[in-house]
C-alpha cells in the first residue's frame, strides 16, 4: 500500500485514500474498545501522551480544593500528569493503597472518594504485580460524587478486545506498541459528550473549523485533540495490528496465557531466594510476573538471563511509588503474550535455577 500522503486537505486520490486508510483504523480502534463512534477515539502518541492531554484538558475544569484519586499502584505516566494538575490547580491527590498481594486496597474508596473527588485515575492492569482492577466499585463510588473515571489500559489492551461502555468509565488510554502495532501512536477514548466540552490540549493546524485576527473556532471532537500532522502511518499500523487481534480466540488466548502464567508462579514458588511480587495465584490477574532475587539486583538477573536468549525488563518499571512501598528497588519482570510457549516458561525457569545457583 502506497498512501504516502498528509490527511485532511487534500482534494487528490492519493490524499483521500491515505485519509479513508486513517479514519478506518479510527474505526478499527472503535471497534476494539466497544466506543459509541470512531469520533470518540483520539490519535496520540503513546499512554503518556493521551492521559497528559486528558490532564491539561480536563483539568481545567478543576478549582482550588478539589481531589484526584490516584494509587500506589500507578505508572508514572498516571502519576506525574495528575501531580502537575494538581499543583497548577491547587487541587489534592489522594492515594489509594494495596493490599498484601498487590491488589488495590477498595476498602478504602470510601474513605478516599469524598464529595471533593473530581477524577479517580487508576490502572486497569498493574505493569508490576499483573493485578486486573475490579472497576464495578471504582465506578459506583465516582457516580456517587459526580467524579470521572480514568482508565491507564496500556497493560491491559493487548490482552483482548474491551467494552468501554460496560465498564461504565469516561476515559480510557493506550499505546499501540504494547497491542502488537507500532511504536508512536496511542488512543483516548473519551465519552463524546465530555469531550464536545473539554478544550484543546495543543492548538495549530488541523484542528480548527475558523480562524480570523480577533478569533478562533475549534472543530469538534477527534480533531480538536489532533493538532498538526497525526502519526498517520503508525494509526493505520495499529489499526492492522487490532484487525489482527480481532481474529483471535480471545477466550483461548485468556486460558493459554493463565495455563503459562500458573506454570511459572508454581516454578517460581519453588526457589527460596524468589520472591513474586504480585498475586501468586491466577485469578484477577494477567501474564505479567515480576519477582526479585535475593542478594542480586534486578539489573544483574536480567544482564545474567540474558545470556540465555531471555529478554526482561529490569528496575521499578516506571513505578517507583509502588516500589518504595514495597521496600525494594526493583525487580526483573516478564511478560507473557498469546505467542509465548510452555518452552519458554521451561526456559525461563531453567534460567532462573542456574543463575540462582551459581551467583
Amino acid at each position: 500500500m502506497n498512501l504516502r500522503a498528509n490527511v485532511y486537505g487534500g482534494v487528490y486520490k492519493l490524499a483521500q485514500e491515505a485519509l479513508a486508510t486513517y479514519e478506518a483504523a479510527r474505526a478499527d480502534v472503535a471497534r476494539f474498545l466497544g466506543a459509541a463512534s470512531p469520533q470518540e477515539i483520539v490519535f496520540t502518541y503513546g499512554t503518556t501522551s493521551s492521559l497528559n492531554l486528558l490532564a491539561q484538558s480536563f483539568g481545567e475544569r478543576l478549582r482550588e480544593g478539589d481531589e484526584i484519586v490516584l494509587s500506589i499502584l500507578e505508572h508514572h505516566s498516571n502519576i506525574l500528569p495528575w501531580r502537575t494538575l494538581a499543583r497548577r490547580r491547587r487541587a489534592n491527590i489522594r492515594v489509594l493503597p494495596m493490599t498484601a498481594d498487590g491488589r488495590l486496597d477498595l476498602a478504602q474508596l470510601r474513605e478516599l472518594v469524598t464529595s471533593r473527588c473530581r477524577i479517580i485515575a487508576l490502572t486497569h492492569c498493574s505493569n508490576v504485580t499483573g493485578a486486573l482492577t475490579d472497576t464495578a466499585p471504582i465506578v459506583a463510588a465516582a457516580r456517587a460524587v459526580g467524579a470521572v473515571v480514568v482508565l491507564d489500559g496500556a497493560q491491559r489492551a493487548p490482552h483482548g478486545p474491551l467494552d468501554v461502555r460496560n465498564l461504565g468509565i469516561d476515559f480510557y488510554a493506550f499505546s499501540g506498541h504494547k497491542t502488537f502495532g507500532p511504536t508512536g501512536i496511542g488512543v483516548l477514548w473519551g465519552r463524546g459528550g465530555i469531550l464536545k466540552e473539554m478544550p484543546p490540549f495543543m492548538v495549530g493546524g488541523q484542528m480548527i473549523q475558523r480562524v480570523s485576527p480577533e478569533s478562533v473556532e475549534f472543530a469538534d471532537p477527534p480533531r480538536r485533540f489532533e493538532a498538526g500532522t497525526p502519526p498517520i502511518g503508525a494509526a493505520v499500523g495499529l489499526g492492522a495490528a487490532i484487525r489482527w487481534m480481532e481474529r483471535l480466540d480471545w477466550d483461548a488466548v485468556a486460558e493459554h496465557e493463565r495455563r503459562l502464567t500458573g506454570r511459572l508462579l508454581d516454578a517460581l514458588a519453588n526457589f527460596k531466594r524468589i520472591r513474586v511480587v504480585g498475586p501468586v495465584t491466577t485469578q484477577q490477574r494477567r501474564g505479567v510476573v515480576s519477582f526479585t532475587v535475593s542478594g542480586m539486583s534486578s539489573e544483574d538477573v536480567c544482564r545474567r538471563l540474558d545470556t540465555y536468549g531471555l529478554a526482561l525488563r529490569h528496575g521499578h518499571h516506571c513505578a517507583q511509588p509502588l516500589m518504595l512501598a514495597l521496600g525494594i528497588e526493583g525487580t526483573a519482570r516478564a511478560s507473557l503474550a498469546p505467542y509465548t510457549t510452555e518452552e519458554d516458561i521451561d526456559h525461563l525457569v531453567a534460567g532462573v535455577a542456574e543463575i540462582t545457583q551459581s551467583a
